[in-house]
């Protein structure tokens, strides 16, 4: 069982606060989708879970002034808005953080801890470095926000890839356009490959998986040798859960090992719900981000599949066996790709640690911890669902078959 990773929150010290300066408006809600009347937004939540929501809000404010302002911060307090204009604001007379309710309830929650990491950033800005006579989004904010990992646009959400570091330095460059072409070169040759690994001859399909995984391999270390500029970001797979089961951790270590990202379970908050849970996060290229959302979409869905089966040949009844059955799966899929990099070991191709997307990662994570969890009971059913993941064969999902989250590319258009 791979080790997996998480985010360990301490609480900040604080320290004496810098001059004053107008409220900052960061970033709009330009572009984005028209939320709902804030009279509607407010009567969803009621008083115990906004209390609730202020005080989990406190939680990643205090958490992220020790991560990464290194507790500099001296605590502001946390306001929630019925504002539609803006995600948020830092206001320094107040000495308050303002998060749009419209954006806690209608976003995921790790949108809202990237809105909360933008107010904080101007916080430093102006209470720590003191900085006062230059604009809201200047070049004191934005060397910030770069060196913290931070999304420093000043309107719309926080893209996927917000604070996203180009190998080498730089950033939106000629370099940085011809490697996004390259990607996706790279992701409609992989594509194809996998058409064919829908092909009913066993040897085939196992072939052309096998040639999309070297294709993989070898862009990945023509990358690394050639330091070529590269952007990474970041993507949450999946949907918050509060119990993250062994089948959904061992697919995170296969993404983490075979598929260039780095992967870590990171906290969420669900606000109408008053619930914590966690979701994954994986960082690396664009290419290697789609491709890993792929991979994780297909898995879940193909066991899911497996399961289905499973209880029909066997004559099972009910679901008391399918997290059990679910974990033999994907583990039986790692032991057959841990067979297949042996393989290509053997030819040559061996991936180094890539120094740069750890780097992004530790900025992003400052401080992470490493987990070791208990496994399923080795069951008969772990044993058939480890059998049946042995025999999976990557392939590209058909059109419906995992959703638009799955698809590797969309549909080609006929000329």
């Amino acid at each position: 069982m791979p080790e997996q990773l998480s985010l360990n929150g301490l609480r900040g010290a604080e320290r004496p606060p810098g001059t004053a300066a107008p409220p900052v408006d960061s970033p709009s809600a330009a572009g984005a989708p028209a939320p709902e009347p804030p009279r509607q937004v407010a009567a969803r939540l009621s008083a115990e879970l906004e209390a609730a929501l202020v005080r989990e809000l406190m939680a990643a404010y205090q958490s992220l002034n020790y991560t990464h302002f290194r507790r500099k911060l001296r605590s502001a307090s946390i306001e929630l808005s019925d504002a539609t204009s803006r995600l948020g604001r830092w206001i320094s007379e107040a000495r308050a953080i303002e998060i749009s309710r419209p954006l806690v309830l209608e976003q995921p929650w790790p949108v809202v801890i990237e809105v909360l990491k933008h107010e904080m950033a101007h916080q430093y800005v102006h209470e720590v470095l003191g900085v006062t006579d230059e604009a809201a989004h200047g070049p004191a904010f934005r060397d910030v926000c770069a060196r913290l990992g931070i999304d420093a646009t000043a309107a719309g959400m926080p893209a996927a890839g917000g604070g996203a570091q180009a190998a080498g330095g730089g950033g939106a460059s000629a370099a940085g356009a011809a490697a996004d072409a390259a990607d996706a070169r790279i992701l409609d040759r992989i594509a194809r490959l996998l058409a064919l690994a829908e092909s009913p001859n066993a040897n085939e399909a196992q072939a052309a998986m096998g040639a999309a995984q070297r294709l993989m391999l070898k862009y990945n270390l023509d990358v690394a040798k050639a330091r070529a500029a590269r952007q990474y970001g970041y993507r949450h797979l999946g949907e918050p859960s509060g119990r993250v089961g062994e089948s959904e951790r061992i697919v995170g270590g296969i993404l983490g090992k075979h598929f260039f990202v780095e992967a870590i379970w990171v906290p969420v908050y669900v606000p109408l719900e008053g619930k914590r849970g966690s979701v994954l996060e994986v960082c690396g290229t664009p290419a290697n981000l789609e491709m890993a959302a792929y991979v994780h979409a297909f898995l879940h869905h193909t066991a899911e599949q497996l399961w289905a089966e499973h209880k029909r040949t066997h004559g099972v009844k009910g679901n008391k066996d399918r997290r059990t059955y679910l974990a033999g799966v994907m583990l039986g899929f790692l032991e057959k790709l841990n067979t297949e990099r042996k393989a290509s070991a053997e030819q040559g191709l061996v991936w180094v640690r890539d120094a740069d997307l750890d780097s992004y990662y530790r900025t992003r994570h400052p401080h992470v911890q490493h987990l070791r969890h208990a496994g399923n009971q080795r069951t008969a059913a772990h044993a058939h669902g480890r059998e049946a993941g042995r025999k999976i064969i990557l392939h590209r999902p058909m059109q419906g078959e995992t959703g638009d989250r799955g698809r590797l590319l969309p549909p080609s258009k006929k000329g």
